[in-house]
């Protein structure tokens, strides 16, 4: 067996194939965010776009037919291959966003938004990644792409409304089209292809693990938590866009709201994460977040109409938001079993993407029948639940993800290296997935024995 290598450095492969599909991630997301804080001004001037209920139906579409094919693509990409699925969704979702360019009517907006979501290429991509990458550098090349997302989502939120003024909202939806099919030339030319695909328990739904996750009630507790924060996201983008232009600042101008409060928030949120990560205190962090949410959403609620109002208020969200947003997979990888993060965060996905169209659904309800306080207010309620839920959940464990690579081994032999495993000092759990071939652990923080380890599985 090949000597345990223990290297903190990524091989040229590997950083080739992360940084592609970190670009996958991003030029799709890129596109998908830049609607965000113009669509619903837009929608205005749709037939059919005076009705709140049908902007926030075509602004969430996306988040339900992608919750119903993230998994069925993730499984068939193991039977059919990562690049032919992920080329095929990629090829969806470009067509459901030029449809949406094309559409004359709200109607045929929800039906494109709902054929983007349609390209659920996620769960395929994150299978390819852990094909690409060896166990001990996986959580840093997640780690690149969920940066990834980050970076496009602070850009697009300033970029939306300046580009939306050049190229209109149409132009924003071919524009996705078109960085979706400069993602399908990064899949078929950049990213390497796998020499071998197979299942990987840290990166994928495992549908036989499906009850134990689901009877989790810390994994729900961080599952609620998504789909509430989601759903927050997703009705504010119903409504606030109109509200700052009824406090009377001119849709071209908004990216001068969005740009400073993201950048303030995310140097807020930086030092909040290395405290909670390095200090131990993630559970007061989290919670923290959660009640500066609940806060913003009063101060939009009682303060929608109010230019200055809103300002502050985003800028509580996004600063909320971003923690949030960085702590949540953190706590899920802390809480899961070892075994089962894949499949925990499988079910986290899935919650966040209904988030999605429950928020514009619900949002865009309330505004077109009770206003847009009422939205607010929902929200409230909504924020209010996550907090009580939030402090009753345990705090997490003060340890780190580890994963090697041990080769394939009889059961017993598994079995065997689980048990000498969890007995060395420091390590917390231990499971050994035998026809993977890879030792998860979950270790102390404070400090593990690392040279037991290399002689256990040196010796295996």
């Amino acid at each position: 067996m090949a000597e345990l290598d223990l290297s903190e450095r990524m091989t040229r492969a590997e950083t080739r194939a992360a940084t592609g599909l970190a670009a996958i991630f991003g030029l799709r997301m890129l596109g998908m965010f830049l609607i965000l804080p113009v669509f619903a001004l837009y929608a205005e001037h749709l037939p059919g776009g005076d009705n709140h209920t049908l902007v926030g139906l075509a602004l969430g579409m996306y988040g339900l037919t992608q919750a119903l094919l993230m998994l069925p693509f993730g499984m068939a990409s193991d039977r059919i291959g990562r690049k032919k699925v992920i080329v095929f969704g990629l090829i969806v979702f470009a067509f459901g966003s030029f449809v949406a360019a094309a559409a004359t009517d709200i109607a045929w907006t929800i039906f494109g938004r709902a054929l983007q979501g349609a390209g659920a290429v996620s769960a395929a991509v994150t299978a390819m990644l852990a094909d690409l990458t060896r166990e001990e550098h996986r959580t840093k090349a997640m780690a690149m792409i969920g940066s990834t997302i980050g970076v496009a989502f602070a850009v697009s939120l300033a970029a939306g409304p300046a580009l939306a003024r050049v190229i209109g909202v149409p132009g924003l939806f071919a524009l996705t089209g078109v960085l979706t099919l400069a993602a399908i030339w990064v899949v078929k030319y950049w990213v390497p292809d796998p020499a071998l695909s197979r299942f990987h328990a840290d990166a994928q739904t495992d549908p036989a693990g499906l009850r134990e996750v689901l009877a989790n009630r810390q994994l729900l507790r961080l599952d609620f938590g998504i789909f509430a924060l989601h759903t927050a996201q997703m009705a504010m983008f119903v409504v606030v866009p109109v509200a700052l232009k009824n406090a009377g600042l001119v849709p071209a101008d908004h990216w001068a709201v969005y740009l400073p409060v993201v950048l303030a928030s995310f140097a807020l949120m930086v030092p909040a994460i290395i405290y909670g990560e390095k200090r131990h205190r993630l559970k007061p962090v989290f919670v923290g977040a959660v009640a500066l949410m609940l806060v913003a959403q009063i101060g939009l609620a009682l303060g929608i109409a109010h230019f200055w109002a809103i300002v502050w208020a985003l800028f509580a969200f996004f600063v909320a938001f971003n923690i949030l947003e960085a702590t949540l997979p953190s706590l899920i990888s802390k809480l899961a079993p070892a075994s089962a993060k894949g499949t925990a965060m499988g079910v986290y996905n899935t919650a966040q993407a209904l988030g999605l169209f429950f928020g514009g659904l619900a949002g865009g309800w309330l505004a077109q029948h009770h206003g847009f306080a009422a939205t607010f207010a929902f929200c409230v309620v909504l924020m209010g639940v996550w907090l009580v839920v939030a402090l009753s959940m345990a705090a997490p464990p003060a340890v780190k993800t580890r994963m090697f690579h041990v080769g394939a081994m009889p059961a017993d032999q598994a079995a065997l290296l689980r048990a000498r495993l969890a007995a060395l000092a420091g390590v917390v759990e231990a499971s050994v997935l035998a026809e993977e071939g890879v030792a998860l652990l979950k270790v102390s923080a404070h400090g593990w024995d690392e040279t037991g380890l290399r002689s256990l599985i040196g010796a295996a």
